[in-house]
């Protein structure tokens, strides 16, 4: 959809102009909406990620303005390039409208093009990362069709395969989707499939590991474990019980499955955008040092950090990472008694206006439900910890588009992002009984109230100053005056010693005895 010139989306919101803009905007879209008498909401708070009636979305045009860089309607019929890009003449958003599909993959395999460049007789020496991008760019130079000069079969599979994402298509859709495409135009080179079509572009980083775990969440099949069928601690199988008569591995269904999103390869594709990568540096070079807090880096924890590891703050590239989780139930109803409990990474080390952006925030794993892993979800959490070990040891070779620059991107992780019950399964301490403050720790005033079968926490008085009022108030209190300082946090050095002995066993099946 084309509505000409958009210059009245940065007059004032609440000019006749601007207000004749929107209304046009919504007759137009109105006229083509695909979800009845809705439409994604395009204004500050929504994002396009609400779906609102006409008077709703005015009102919210209205109030709010629409969301920055939304020049191009991707969500209201403009296609899907360009979603933010800023505000161009008319010829210039025609001359970009075509995919950048070598950029994409010069971008993808920066570290072997000179490899295939050099070896391309010799394909069957070279890596496997250099067939890959073989294999694609023969794909991106492939034309969807005799003469066409818009896509290619990479680019248009890719573009369907953002159109299924947008659209909540199920796999079988997308496929008859194919089959209908190939039916009416013959002529053109698509995927035959969803499986095929996911083949073709799951090296330019849309895809997930799938990782075996026990029913019981006793221990993942992963690495050395990769290959058992019983659980080494429990003793289940790591299938479920079908049918007797399926012998053949590949027909067994897994009794649960971790969905692992590599972080290496996304944190590396920060960097492929000029405008992300120096955003990544905003902390460092544009950050006002006036005392206000307005970004991590503000912070004494990130102080804290900077001054106990020289080596790794010296380059503002490295990254700060905060992780969070928390169960939920994917049926839609609270009928169904179901957890399952999905693990998300934030950047930290990007600009504030984007840091939490939706877009910007990344999932990690998704544990499988339908029960609360608990304390066992350290069990799921392994292939996470490794890869964030081996970025803050070693780090990974990333290119920088804004330096053109290759350097060595390592990652710390600083923060954990949950709720009080959460706290307790990423933390250990239980949040819950007689010591239930992770802050007073074995310091904790609690009394159990036999009536209500219920544990009562007292003494936050200490907290408060020395001289507050509230601390010699009886009789609002327990009829006692406080004279006792804060509490001290467990150190992470008195942590670490406490543990040191301490052998944990997870699980939740019958433990076998040796």
């Amino acid at each position: 959809m084309d509505n000409g010139d958009k210059s009245w989306m940065y007059l004032l919101r609440w000019t006749d102009e601007y207000i004749r803009g929107v209304n046009d905007f919504l007759d137009k879209v109105f006229e083509r909406a695909s979800q009845g008498n809705e439409i994604l909401c395009p204004c500050k708070k929504c994002i396009n990620h609400y779906w609102h009636y006409r008077n709703m979305v005015e009102d919210h045009l209205v109030v709010n303005g629409f969301v920055d860089g939304y020049t191009k309607w991707v969500f209201h019929g403009e296609g899907f390039s360009s979603r933010n890009a800023p505000h161009e003449s008319n010829d210039d958003e025609d001359s970009n409208m075509c995919d950048d599909i070598d950029g994409l993959l010069h971008d993808t395999f920066r570290n072997v093009e000179g490899e295939a460049e050099q070896e391309e007789q010799m394909r069957e020496t070279i890596s496997e990362d250099a067939k890959r991008f073989f294999r694609l760019l023969e794909e991106g130079k492939q034309e969807l069709y005799p003469g066409c000069e818009t896509f290619t079969k990479l680019s248009f599979t890719i573009r369907l395969y953002v159109f299924k994402s947008l659209h909540g298509l199920s796999n079988v859709a997308f496929s008859d989707m194919l089959e209908l495409l190939k039916e009416a135009f013959p002529f053109v080179q698509l995927p035959e499939s969803f499986n095929k079509a996911r083949n073709m572009i799951k090296y330019l980083g849309f895809h997930y590991e799938k990782i075996y775990a026990c029913p019981n969440d006793c221990m993942l099949f992963w690495k050395d474990n990769a290959k058992a069928d019983n659980c080494s601690i429990c003793g289940a199988s790591r299938w479920k019980v079908v049918d007797a008569s399926l012998t053949n591995t590949s027909s067994k269904i897994p009794g649960k499955v971790l969905r692992y999103f590599p972080l290496k390869p996304r944190l590396q594709r920060i960097f492929m955008c000029p405008e992300t990568a120096i955003a990544m540096r905003w902390h460092a070079n544009e950050r006002p040092n006036d005392g206000n807090m307005r970004h991590p880096a503000d912070g004494e924890a990130w102080k804290d950090f900077d001054s106990l590891h020289l080596d790794f703050s010296r380059d503002p590239r490295n990254i700060r990472l905060g992780l969070s989780s928390d169960g939920f139930n994917p049926f839609r109803t609270m009928s169904i008694s179901h957890s399952t409990w999905p693990v998300m990474s934030m950047n930290y080390t990007l600009s504030p206006w984007i840091c939490m952006k939706l877009e910007y925030i990344m999932l990690s794993m998704i544990i499988p439900g339908p029960s609360s892993p608990g304390n066992d979800i350290d069990v799921y959490l392994q292939p996470l910890i490794e890869e964030l070990k081996k970025l803050w040891e070693t780090g990974i070779e990333t290119y920088d588009a804004e330096t053109k620059q290759t350097f060595q991107m390592r990652a710390a992780l600083l923060w954990t992002v949950s709720d009080f019950p959460a706290l307790a399964m990423l933390s250990g301490w239980s949040t819950k009984g007689r010591m239930a403050c992770p802050t007073c720790n074995y310091d904790t005033c609690s009394r159990y109230l036999k009536h209500s079968h219920k544990m009562c926490y007292l003494g936050h008085r200490r907290f408060l100053p020395l001289d507050h009022p509230s601390r010699k108030d009886k009789k609002s209190f327990d009829g006692n005056e406080e004279y006792r300082p804060a509490a001290t946090p467990l150190s992470g050095v008195e942590v670490f010693e406490e543990l040191l002995e301490f052998n944990n066993v997870f699980g939740k099946g019958k433990k076998t005895t040796g």
